[in-house]
């Protein structure tokens, strides 16, 4: 999964070698899982009931979960949305001070 994502257009930020490596990689997996929803629950379904047998029994589901994540991973559109997000969401943090997955918390109404 490599990404060639630097500081490439005018005006875009340029991003840390550990952005490029591993955070907005990190967030590609999270959503190519979400839009493999489906083969990851057959996957999953599939190792739960065969226990230890997974390995001969699961063959067809992993394939089938594998092709799915590949695809979104050497979608160079996929790969361009993710670092979007990723810039979105760091702006938004430097804004603010407070990380996305806290800001997607629903806040206390009343105490």
């Amino acid at each position: 999964m490599s990404l060639d994502m630097k500081a490439s257009k005018e005006g875009e930020p340029a991003l840390r070698h550990v952005e490029l490596d591993v955070l907005i990689p990190k967030l590609m997996r999270e959503k190519a899982r979400e839009r493999c929803a489906d083969k990851v629950e057959a996957f999953s379904h599939c190792c739960k009931e065969s226990g230890f047998l997974m390995v001969v029994k699961c063959q067809e589901q992993n394939a089938a979960l594998k092709e799915c994540l590949s695809t979104h991973y050497k979608d160079p559109g996929f790969q361009e949305e993710c670092k979007q997000q990723y810039v979105k969401e760091k702006e938004e943090f430097q804004k603010t001070g407070i990380p996305a997955k806290n800001r997607k918390q629903k806040l206390p109404t009343s105490m």
